[in-house]
């Protein structure tokens, strides 16, 4: 599929591949399929500050850059950028709880918000306003984490998309839920998600 066509699907699935609990592993840290499980791409990374989204057949689809902030205190800021090294995207985490809310912003200045909606859900909600100032956001996307091995506890991110939200909108909302991950699950840490 290529990566107009990745963008294209309402629903995919972000989540860490299942491994040996014995062997060292050394694949992706994250793929992107379809709920299927159709292969659509992989995030692998070369240090804890860039993230590579590739296509299946190895092309460049989207690198995160990771920026943080001070410490634990500060924001810690994403950007996305496609292969020609143009901004497609941006994602913002602020407070001592990074994973609460991500501030989104799409390539063409779109404002989203990613929202947990609770300290304990599994569940958070694309709205174009921030739900603590709007009491009912209209919710364009759903990101709902699920273990996909409890021994290793392996992660599993479905995206359900609003059919109004384009391509490059959508590369935003994937590229997003990558940084949830990162946030919850760094690169290397084997404590519990956030």
């Amino acid at each position: 599929m290529t990566e107009s066509g990745l963008f294209e699907l309402e629903t995919v699935v972000v989540g860490q591949p299942k491994r040996s609990r014995w062997r060292s592993y050394k694949g992706p840290s994250l793929t992107v399929s379809t709920v299927e499980g159709t292969l659509l791409a992989q995030v692998t990374h070369t240090d804890d500050t860039r993230f590579l989204l590739t296509g299946t057949s190895g092309e460049l689809i989207t690198e995160i850059a990771r920026h943080a902030g001070f410490a634990q205190f500060g924001s810690v800021r994403f950007r996305f950028t496609d292969p020609a090294d143009r901004e497609v995207g941006t994602a913002v985490a602020r407070g001592l709880v990074k994973t609460r809310q991500l501030s989104v912003q799409t390539e063409r200045g779109r404002r989203l918000f990613l929202t947990r909606l609770g300290h304990l859900s599994d569940e958070w909600r694309l709205t174009e306003t921030d739900p603590e100032q709007s009491p009912a956001p209209e919710v364009l996307g759903r990101v709902t984490v699920s273990s996909v091995d409890a021994w290793l506890g392996l992660q599993r991110y479905l995206l359900e998309m609003a059919p109004g939200l384009d391509a490059g909108e959508r590369r935003t909302v994937v590229a997003s839920t990558v940084c949830l991950h990162l946030l919850r699950r760094p690169p290397g840490d084997s404590a519990s998600p956030a």
